[in-house]
This record gives structure tokens, C-alpha cells and sequence, in this order.
């Protein structure tokens, strides 16, 4: 995963929610700028180069010394990015 292109991408706001982080996000009290804040500045732990339809990767980053594993895919060719779960 292209980590620099994920990052322009956050920061331009190409930025996508799926139906399921939001829901999650919404019962765990987790803000969407925590996540946000998390792919810039977190860890990519596991990449997930064969996931449909794009390669996707697991996140860790800490919010207040509590850690937050974000999982996330990269459109490249739109430079788009899909926060999963």
C-alpha cells in the first residue's frame, strides 16, 4: 500500500465511509477525526495486498493511550481511501 498516497488522500478528504465503521465508530464513542487522525499518524501492522477490490491494510494508533486498530483500503487510481472497520 502506496503509504504516502493514503495519507494525501486523508488530507484532501478522499475519504469514504463504509456503512459498518460508522456503525461501530457510533457505539464505541469513537469520533471519525480520531480515525482520520489514526491513518495519518498510525502503523500499518498487516497489509492485505489480495483484498477485493483493493489491496487493504490494518492500522494500529492510539487515541488517548488506548489503541485503535482501523482497517482501510486505497484506491490508487482515484487516490481514494475506504475506512472498512
Amino acid at each position: 500500500m502506496n503509504v504516502a498516497l493514503l495519507k494525501k488522500a486523508v488530507e484532501e478528504g478522499n475519504v469514504q465511509w463504509k456503512k459498518h465503521v460508522l456503525q461501530r465508530i457510533a457505539e464505541r464513542n469513537i469520533q471519525q477525526s480520531d480515525v482520520l487522525n489514526g491513518l495519518m499518524a498510525g502503523e500499518i501492522i498487516k497489509t492485505y495486498p489480495d483484498d477485493k477490490p483493493f489491496a487493504s491494510a490494518l492500522v494500529l494508533c492510539f487515541i488517548q493511550e488506548v489503541p485503535l486498530h482501523i482497517v482501510a483500503s486505497l484506491d490508487e487510481e482515484c487516490a481514494e481511501v475506504h475506512i472498512i472497520t
